[in-house]
């Protein structure tokens, strides 16, 4: 990160370990995220003129770091700051990764990290690979973020969003629905989520979109908007609050926590460190949520019936955290193996 030098991209002065700890100092960015603005004071989302002005100064930190070779892998909301003046830059690193082996050949990656909500279809897929283009899926992930104040999908648990990722189509505006937004916003996301990421434009060609071309500086869009706001240490106090008594709520009955979706999406906005013991609970969430009259077919809830009648089968309780979570994806959406037993999933 020390070597980074871009105005949209968050860089680091320094580092220094203090016991298990590693500290890193960078410029301190008093508006905070464009998703504590939204949670704070724009809950329904920001106008197409400011939204146009961030994303054009994100592309750019994107395009930057394509070149460079990097991937950023956790772009959303919450990784876009924004200082005092209005200046968004790109941060939280702490997923990148270098997209060339040494010397310039360009190789894919194949390790499964990042965001819920904002990953794409490849990056969940084993054996595929992904690119510089996984990012593109998550900027137009962003875009519709800061178009509605949150993330599709992002009422339901983790789990449940990584198989609707692949098996859903793509999210994207509604030309009825979002009729406040122009058509070249809506035809800008469209290109952005494309699940075929051999499809998706380049940084640096969607930012020769119609879309951006009449985008402000931020400095100038953003002004009206952070005034009156108080100030950053007070709002994270009140979001902290706020979580905490929605996780309170949690103890409600199932049916009385409709109104707590906004309380996944904060679970959804930290990089998911996917714990094998969080993805059965979510597994398990998944099948609680279907209709009653499909639970019998639902293949989601298929893993062993019986340990004993297969012995191999106990080792998935302690596989490798991506492989039993591809299992589970690949049961669910394609139906039982070609065993010929009955597969349940067993939730300790």
């Amino acid at each position: 990160m020390s070597l980074i030098d871009h105005p949209n991209v968050i860089r680091a002065y320094c580092s220094f370990v203090v016991e298990h700890s590693l500290w890193v100092i960078m410029p301190f960015m008093t508006e905070g995220s464009c998703l504590h603005l939204m949670k704070i004071a724009y809950p329904e989302g920001f106008e197409e003129p400011v939204i146009a002005s961030i994303l054009k100064e994100t592309l750019k930190a994107l395009e930057y770091l394509h070149r460079q070779g990097q991937i950023h892998r956790d772009i959303k909301a919450g990784n876009i700051l924004i200082d005092s003046a209005g200046v968004v830059k790109l941060g939280d690193f702490g997923v990148s990764a270098c997209m060339f082996d040494r010397g310039d050949r360009q190789r894919s990656r194949n390790t499964f990290v990042g965001t819920p909500c904002w990953m794409a279809p490849e990056v969940l897929q084993p054996g595929t690979g992904y690119n510089f283009k996984a990012d593109i899926w998550s900027f137009g992930i962003t875009a519709l973020e800061l178009a509605h104040g949150h993330a599709p999908f992002s009422k339901y648990p983790p789990m449940k969003v990584l198989l609707m990722t692949l098996q859903n189509a793509p999210p994207g505006l509604d030309y009825d629905r979002d009729r406040r937004f122009s058509k070249a916003f809506k035809e800008m996301v469209a290109m952005c989520l494309v699940k075929d990421q051999t499809k998706r434009p380049t940084a640096e060609k969607l930012l020769k979109h119609s879309f951006f071309k009449t985008a402000k500086p931020p400095e100038s869009t953003m002004k009206g908007m952070l005034t009156d706001l108080p100030p950053l240490w007070e709002r994270v106090k009140a979001l902290q609050l706020k979580d905490a008594a929605q996780l309170a709520l949690k103890k409600m009955p199932s049916s009385e926590q409709e109104a707590l979706s906004l309380s996944e999406y904060q679970r959804g906005v930290s990089a998911w460190h996917f714990d094998i013991e969080d993805l059965k609970a979510q597994a398990s969430l998944i099948y609680e949520d279907e209709p009653s009259e499909t639970k019998e077919d639902d293949v989601a809830a298929r893993i062993i019936e019986s340990e004993k009648a297969d012995p191999a089968s106990a080792n998935l309780r302690n596989a490798p955290c991506d492989n039993f979570l591809f299992f589970v994806i690949r049961v669910y959406i394609q139906g039982p193996l070609q065993d010929s037993r009955h597969l349940q999933m067993k939730i300790p």
